[in-house]
């Protein structure tokens, strides 16, 4: 019997250290080896289109990425479904795949006349042989065939039903002020004929601002019912910070500058995009500029194939602002997937009073933004635009709005609709 319980007693022990690292499972959208770059994961006929697919239907996203070489290492990819928290669900695998969770990854080719040589990948999904099941929260991670345990990149999407509808708005005119610094939601869905038995219990909403990971908020239950239509309306957690619109700039050729370059120039081994100096917004009146909410597009202007003849070229940015006392600056926005580290750090050079940073980017049109982040905390977060960017309630905005539901006894989330509503100008 003593055995029995110390046995029990380490069962148990071990159990709950799984569940432990289980919940803290990064799934973010991130390049984990620094030979691969240029991750992207989008619809490849929506490029403005954030990356959803409808269950049942023939929508399909591509996964592209470049690893820096010579050479084609042999990759193979796995999908992950998750819960509405980003982390992995209790299905198993045949619950949520229709066919074998681990594929090669057979579309490779060599970069064509590229001073910087690499090797694109490509993965369409859903793949031949690996169809999803169930709506939900998914993540792709890619890795080496001798070593599963160890991705080199991964990339969230979603699959949704569209079982129920989805409409609303996003305006300055908020329950902070009007037209100031704030965006408030007000959200309506519809089940139509989709039996939501407790809808204050089993469904819930995420949104997201832009698709950056410090705006997502979670709206646990309706604020009250029309019928059978859930309303969101007055809710503290749908009110936003306005941001600003992104910057952008263009390298599409090397042999003149773009849009927002002030020059390019051929560095000894690759050429060097130095943009024209950006300043800080927050203190200046707001001026609209047609943006892409984050997003970048690779592009090579006399190129038949873009992903093969875009170059990498090293891009500069110039802040010219005062020193930020006890905050780190860091460049945003997709070309980064939002991660904090040296490489997105800007660092202040006291000489001429300016913030610096040089990135590697393969060609094409970007859109970025600075964001401000307590020293100490590197993380999204607490991560902040308006310390650079400012607020403004006229600013275009994305909001991605994510319908899930669990009834009683449901061993995961179910993806009911996927919704994007843009502010109002």
């Amino acid at each position: 019997m003593k055995r029995f319980a110390k046995a029990c007693a380490i069962l148990l022990t071990l159990l709950s250290a799984s569940l432990t690292a289980h919940a803290d499972t990064d799934t973010s959208t991130r390049i984990l080896d620094p030979q691969f770059k240029t991750l992207k994961l989008s619809n490849p006929e929506a490029f403005m289109a954030p990356p959803v697919i409808t269950l049942g239907t023939d929508d399909h996203l591509l996964l592209s990425f470049d690893e820096i070489g010579e050479d084609i290492s042999d990759l193979q990819f796995r999908l992950i479904h998750c819960n509405s928290d980003w982390q992995p669900s209790a299905l198993l695998e045949s619950e949520y795949l229709d066919g074998f969770n681990i594929a090669d990854i057979e579309d490779a080719a060599f970069s064509q006349n590229t001073f910087v040589h690499f090797v694109n990948y490509r993965v369409e999904i859903p793949s031949p042989g690996m169809e999803p099941l169930a709506s939900g929260n998914y993540l792709v991670q890619v890795f080496f065939r001798d070593d599963p345990e160890t991705p080199v990149l991964q990339a969230r999407f979603y699959v949704a039903e569209q079982a129920v509808r989805v409409g609303g708005s996003a305006s300055g005119r908020t329950d902070r002020g009007i037209n100031t610094e704030w965006q408030q939601l007000a959200l309506r869905i519809d089940p139509g004929s989709f039996p939501l038995s407790n809808p204050f219990t089993d469904v819930k909403v995420h949104v997201r601002q832009n698709d950056s990971p410090e705006t997502d908020r979670l709206i646990p239950a309706p604020s009250r019912l029309d019928g059978k239509t859930l309303v969101y309306e007055h809710v503290p957690n749908l009110v936003f910070p306005a941001g600003n619109e992104f910057r952008r700039f263009e390298t599409v050729r090397v042999n003149y500058p773009g849009m927002h370059v002030d020059s390019m120039r051929y560095g000894g081994s690759n050429y060097h995009a130095y943009l024209a100096t950006d300043f800080r917004r927050a203190d200046r009146s707001y001026l609209y500029d047609e943006t892409q909410h984050g997003r970048f597009l690779v592009r090579e202007f006399n190129s038949t194939d873009s992903d093969l003849g875009a170059d990498y070229v090293t891009v500069h940015f110039t802040l010219d602002t005062p020193e930020l006392i006890g905050a780190d600056v860091y460049v945003d926005g997709e070309m980064t997937h939002h991660r904090l580290d040296e490489s997105t750090r800007l660092v202040f050079d006291h000489a001429d009073r300016r913030y610096r940073l040089q990135l590697p980017l393969k060609q094409g049109s970007y859109n970025y933004r600075y964001v401000a982040v307590p020293h100490g905390t590197p993380s999204f977060e607490k991560a902040s635009a308006a310390p650079v960017e400012g607020n403004y309630a006229e600013t275009s905005n994305e909001y991605q709005v994510l319908v899930y539901y669990r009834p009683p006894g449901a061993r995961a989330d179910r993806l009911l609709a996927a919704e994007t509503i843009y502010s109002i100008r």
